[in-house]
């Protein structure tokens, strides 16, 4: 269930699965102060990902288009950061997948980037 997915789905798809992935990797974290604050933010963003792409997809305009890719963009620069914070504060044990998901943020803030750009 925790294993990297086949990325031939959709983007809306991928970014829903990514969510769902960050959300339960933060229920496995311990119950601090800052792992609760920090997993609050990141459970934000990585939604947001595929929120405001699901928008674009909807958009009446280029211009709104281009909007929402940017803050689909800006949301995976975000959760990176989160995410970061998470693994730089939690055990080793937890250190992997974390990395995983940062990676994946990293991959869907590119996907972005390079849609901004042909666009």
């Amino acid at each position: 269930m925790n294993e990297i997915p086949n990325k031939t789905y959709d983007l809306e798809e991928r970014s829903f699965q990514f969510a769902k992935r960050v959300a339960l990797y933060c229920k496995k974290l311990p119950r601090t102060v800052s792992n609760i604050e920090y997993s609050k933010q990141v459970i934000r963003s990585s939604g947001s990902i595929g929120a405001n792409y699901i928008e674009a997809n909807e958009s009446l305009s280029k211009k709104d288009f281009s909007m929402r890719i940017k803050i689909s963009r800006k949301e995976a620069k975000e959760t990176v950061y989160w995410l970061r914070l998470l693994i730089e504060t939690n055990d080793e044990q937890l250190e992997k997948e974390g990395k995983a998901l940062s990676q994946e943020a990293t991959e869907l803030k590119k996907i972005f980037s390079s849609i901004i750009e042909k666009s």
